[in-house]
């Protein structure tokens, strides 16, 4: 249970936020068996539903989808090539390493 993991590692990174400095993705990869994609995809989980399986509405699912074309997608969200509501804010905030990353984690989920 990937998901279970990520919450509980969330949460403690939450609560102990105050009194220590957070760990980089990778540091968290090391002592969790969470890959840094799984951990920047945390955020997505809100509106595209865990692990990336959205059961419904306008927002697409996110699991399966081919590592190159989201990418793609989320270069051009993060350049203003590809309009946006509000993915253009969301992605500004990652590196394009890390955009790789996590497309590279949906890829590898099954939807």
């Amino acid at each position: 249970m990937k998901t279970n993991k990520m919450t509980q590692l969330l949460a403690g990174l939450t609560l102990a936020s105050g009194l220590a400095v957070l760990p980089t993705a990778a540091q968290a990869e090391r002592t969790t068996n969470i890959s840094a994609g799984e951990m920047y995809a945390t955020t997505c989980f809100q509106c595209h539903g865990p692990e990336g399986k959205y059961a419904g509405g306008i927002i697409p699912p996110l699991a399966g989808y081919p590592a190159s074309v989201m990418y793609k997608q989320l270069v051009d969200f993060k350049s203003g090539a590809r309009p946006s509501t509000i993915m253009q804010r969301h992605v500004k905030g990652y590196s394009d390493e890390e955009l790789k990353a996590i497309a590279d984690y949906f890829a590898t989920l099954k939807p």
